[in-house]
């Protein structure tokens, strides 16, 4: 009976959701820097998270992967999240194959819809690993110094004061922006994805990294993300990179920095219903309704910037299955891991429910659905895919969902 009855609520939210969900001039056309409104959330609203969809790198086996190139043309994807990332992975930027097996996947992508964008993702961690990679000369050139030949140097991207130093593990510790060894090494990555084929980054936490540059008037992330999208206009296609957050924005004389937000979902658990979650404006320090607004970085303006949230994925606490409503994890587990150990049809119910429910709080907000990300359970190798499990052997069964609600 409780079921039925959260079923009828979930009814309810999507029939009063449909009313007031706002149409989308449908357009992907954008060039030159510039992204209207319309096509930035053209795009937001049909994003997908599809981890490392591009190469994969580190997480064992992946079952059926060329599944994911048919799944993802049938729903009509056309933002495909974390499609290439490096975390704590910097060898991979001493390895041209890796980069040509990327570039030629886009390449066939285009091949059958030319409108997809793909998006890697620079984040908050460095390792000694960074100082087996050599910085170009065009790193120093756009930074204005002399070309030197030598490696990163991961010693002068932390912060002086020890702030985040070893905070993953030894060796491997938050990177401090306003140091400039920072900003080449991030420069540098941006540069390859760009020349790969990304149209699109996702800078992580920005604000672990922002500890010392958040007093001095972001001037460090400003500075790196304008020379990023100043070489966007020759490397990257269309001319355009589209640079995202974990935050509610960044505002600077009036100016958004980032392009768009990507936050968590942070679902609410039912304590009377075991497993259940809801999602709630006032919840924790979840995003609804708290983006800044601003000038954009393509000349538009905004109340609230527009935005994403995801299905976020993090570890497992030391309750499993124990509600805790004062802790970001549900039942447990990250959101993606609960979302991927709930029955079939309440995680088709739930991304109606979701989708219809953000609607109903925000029209600046959209939910990236999950295509394949990594959960804390060693099954399915380890991976939620969406899949049609008639077509991918690992598949969870919320393709045609996905596609259904994104038809309406």
């Amino acid at each position: 009976m409780k079921y039925v009855f959260l079923s009828l609520i979930f009814c309810l939210v999507a029939c009063h959701a449909q009313n007031q969900r706002p149409a989308i001039d449908r357009n992907y056309q954008f060039s030159n820097g510039v992204i209207p409104r319309n096509v930035l959330e053209s795009y937001l609203s049909r994003s997908i998270t599809q981890m490392d969809f591009l190469s994969f790198e580190g997480w064992g086996a992946y079952t059926d992967k060329d599944d994911d190139t048919r799944m993802l043309l049938n729903i009509g994807a056309k933002f495909i999240g974390r499609a290439i990332c490096a975390w704590n992975n910097f060898e991979i930027f001493n390895r041209p194959d890796f980069w040509e097996k990327a570039k030629s996947k886009i390449d066939e992508m285009h091949t059958q819809d030319a409108d997809m964008i793909f998006q890697s993702g620079i984040f908050e961690i460095i390792s000694t690993q960074v100082s087996q990679v050599s910085v170009p000369a065009w790193v120093f050139e756009a930074f204005n110094l002399p070309v030197e030949h030598r490696n990163f140097v991961y010693e002068d991207m932390l912060n002086q004061s020890g702030y985040g130093v070893n905070f993953w593990n030894k060796g491997a510790s938050i990177p401090d922006i306003s140091r400039q060894e920072t900003r080449m090494l991030f420069y540098f990555m941006a540069c390859v994805y760009m020349e790969t084929g990304i149209k699109a980054i996702h800078f992580g936490q920005v604000m672990l990294m922002a500890v010392d540059d958040q007093n001095n008037d972001f001037a460090a992330w400003s500075d790196l993300l304008g020379k990023v999208r100043k070489a966007a206009k020759k490397k990257a296609r269309r001319g355009t990179i589209l640079c995202d957050a974990h935050l509610p924005g960044i505002v600077i004389d009036g100016h958004l920095l980032f392009d768009f937000v990507s936050y968590p979902m942070r679902p609410k658990e039912i304590l009377a219903e075991p497993q259940k979650a809801i999602l709630e404006e006032s919840y924790l320090d979840a995003m609804y309704g708290r983006t800044k607004g601003g000038i954009t970085p393509s000349g538009w303006s905004c109340d609230r910037s527009p935005y994403i949230v995801e299905f976020d994925n993090f570890g497992i606490s030391d309750h499993p299955n124990v509600a805790d409503p004062n802790h970001h994890t549900v039942w447990g587990y990250d959101e993606i891991s609960w979302f991927a150990r709930q029955p079939e049809q309440y995680r088709n119910e739930y991304l109606e429910y979701a989708v219809n429910r953000i609607a109903g709080v925000d029209p600046a907000r959209y939910l990236q659905m999950p295509g394949a990300r990594c959960t804390v359970f060693l099954d399915r190798n380890g991976i939620y895919r969406a899949n049609s499990s008639a077509t991918c052997t690992v598949g969870q069964n919320q393709e045609e969902t996905i596609k259904r609600i994104w038809s309406k």
